[in-house]
């Protein structure tokens, strides 16, 4: 039996096949299209999907969307007649679009369905709708490797529910508790991402990455005026201070004057009190989230637990939770947000609708989460010659070996290989490689190609079995959704002048022999990487090890700012040719940059992809 799970319209875009509940294929739409979050039907995403399954649309027994866009509309009305008159101008902007498109989202879908495939309506499989957070549980329980669990689902917002708890048995997922609109921590956390500078269901990340560098001087200010947090973490938000239940803008004049200026002009200089506000905000996410977990655990008595939602992307807290949380296992969906939902509403079509059996997989079933495209070597070889690419073919032995002394030399690599990742991480299918002890790695990789703030950390790729002895981590992170510190033996004295400096001049201190991956508070967003799950990243890892004696890799995604990962080898060449990459690795063929033909530098390209 298959099941075709769809998330569309509102961002991240995607779709997921089932076979008898083994997932086949995931993708997002923004891998496809080159639109980063893309919110359109994910028409390519599907028809990858299908053709990964080797099946046609007709073979499908059920469609399944993620949430309920008539629950959704009822909530739109009901804070637009709470709020009344305020809000006004936001009403009428959004209500044709509703009454256009979104209140008829089932003949949309189908209408779409039916144009993709071929089939008129009485042909196409039955459509079926689940609840935005039931699909976000779903994709958190199902693929997990527990048997039972807790689950709790922290997002902005879905239909009502911003957060959720619930509890799994077997096939069963029930719903315990929410919390509902406006109280939000995603949007608590999206509001501040607004108010310093970045873009919302974008930049969050930004937010988390920033706030080493401040200190936590507004959490006060915070709790006093923005947000009370009880004892079980269920928390109100005091909307006096925002604007996104009516308004076009996330925060008002009263945030403003609560922190004494308008929010930052996006791209303009950052300051240590947009750093001092990441760090506040950051504390307060962290407190809600443990206290919710512990909640949860005294709801179920269950000793594992598993997130989804987008807050589930705060790798920091989640970090807190393994380390201080009341759970043994703590399992994480690595396509936590709207992209993950196609996941769960497939899932929910085979164990909820078709009621059928679940049986866990001794690590999870989300094969590491490479579920999209593959390209072979004779398709590679067309495909980058028909862009004019000066390539070789090298065999694996060779390969590894020859690319980990370029990498030990200080070169960027470029990497492309095996099926493409679902999920925001680059995980060693579509990534940027560098020597994670070069000091001046973080800085060339953020300017020179990524293009990027300079503040940003990057990521570290360990092998598994090497994991403890770098950092204070002795668990799975393979979708690099785990923020652990490097341990004290690896960090280095730092100058005496040390807490004079500004903010992100602190990066340019090295803080560990890993100064590449290193943050300036110790820490690392680690990802673990298993030979049963990539056997040929880890090999590479491996080879790097051989030579260097460090078994870890520095791991960014392969793109530029503002550019979805590549999907396709062109994708992959033309950002390799676009920046100071070094070296291009397609599966087994290899580009050198001083080989290629020099490219006539026109610095308008960045303009095809919106800043984050």
């Amino acid at each position: 039996m298959l099941t075709l799970g769809i998330s569309a319209y509102y961002h991240d875009s995607a779709a997921a096949l089932l076979r008898n509940g083994d997932i086949v294929a995931a993708a997002q739409e923004e891998r496809f299209t080159r639109k980063k979050h893309d919110p359109r039907f994910p028409e390519n995403a599907i028809r990858y999907c299908l053709e990964e399954g080797g099946c046609r649309l007709e073979d499908v027994a059920l469609v399944v969307f993620y949430d309920k866009p008539l629950l959704k509309f009822e909530r739109l009305l009901e804070t637009y007649l709470a709020y009344a008159p305020r809000g006004f101008g936001s009403f009428v902007k959004a209500m044709p679009v509703w009454l256009k498109e979104k209140l008829y989202l089932k003949s949309t879908l189908k209408q779409e369905l039916g144009d993709l495939a071929g089939l008129p309506r009485d042909r196409l499989p039955r459509l079926l709708f689940a609840e935005h957070h039931q699909s976000h549980a779903a994709s958190a329980f199902y693929p997990s490797p527990f048997e039972r669990a807790a689950v709790l689902c922290l997002d902005g917002v879905g239909e009502w529910a911003t957060s959720s708890a619930w509890h799994g048995a077997g096939r069963e997922l029930k719903p315990l508790w929410e919390i509902d609109f406006p109280h939000s921590l995603g949007l608590l956390y999206s509001a501040f991402t607004y108010y310093t500078g970045f873009k919302v269901n974008s930049g969050e990340y930004k937010l988390m990455g920033l706030a080493p560098y401040g200190e936590p001087r507004f959490v006060d200010v915070m709790r006093d005026n923005l947000i009370d947090i009880k004892d079980d973490g269920t928390f109100r938000l005091n909307m006096t201070y925002f604007n996104y239940a009516t308004g076009l803008t996330m925060t008002n004049a009263a945030f403003d004057g609560l922190f004494g200026a308008p929010p930052r002009r996006p791209e303009s200089p950052l300051t240590q009190r947009e750093m001092d506000i990441a760090r506040s905000i950051q504390a307060i996410t962290e407190e809600v989230v443990l206290r919710l977990a512990r909640t949860v655990q005294r709801d179920t008595g269950e000793d594992n637990l598993c997130l989804a939602g987008g807050v589930a992307l705060n790798c920091v807290a989640n970090g807190r939770l393994l380390r201080e949380g009341p759970f043994k296992g703590l399992w994480i969906q690595p396509a936590a947000g709207d992209a993950g939902g196609a996941l769960g509403a497939a899932y929910l079509g085979w164990h909820d609708y078709a009621e059928q059996p679940r049986v866990p997989v001794k690590s999870d079933a989300m094969k590491g989460s490479y579920l999209g495209p593959r390209f072979d070597n004779d398709g590679v070889r067309a495909r980058l010659e028909a862009q004019g690419a000066r390539l070789r073919f090298v065999p694996d032995q060779e390969l590894l070996s020859w690319l980990a002394g370029k990498l030990s030399d200080g070169a960027v690599v470029g990497w492309f290989q095996g099926r493409m990742e679902f999920g925001p991480r680059a995980l060693g299918g579509r990534s940027i490689l560098g020597d994670p002890r070069n000091a001046k790695m973080q800085s060339v990789m953020n300017l020179k190609i990524k293009y990027r703030e300079s503040f940003r950390p990057f990521a570290p790729s360990v092998l598994r079995e090497r994991v403890g002895d770098f950092f204070e981590l002795d668990a799975d992170s393979p979708y690099m959704l785990l923020v652990a510190a490097v341990k004290p033996q690896h960090r280095l004295d730092l100058p005496h002048d040390y807490e004079q400096r500004f903010g992100v001049d602190k990066l340019h201190v090295a803080h560990s022999i890993l100064p590449a991956i290193t943050h300036v508070d110790f820490s690392a967003r680690i990802q673990t990487v298993t030979e049963d799950t990539n056997p040929r990243y880890y090999r590479l890892i491996k080879a790097f090890e051989a030579r260097t004696g460090c078994p870890v890799l520095v791991n960014t995604s392969f793109n530029v700012r503002g550019e979805p990962i590549v999907g396709t080898p062109e994708d992959a060449f033309r950002c390799f040719m676009r920046t100071e990459m070094d070296v291009l690795v397609v599966e087994n063929y290899v580009m050198e940059k001083c080989d290629q033909t020099p490219v006539e530098r026109d610095e308008t390209w960045q303009q095809e992809f919106e800043l984050d």
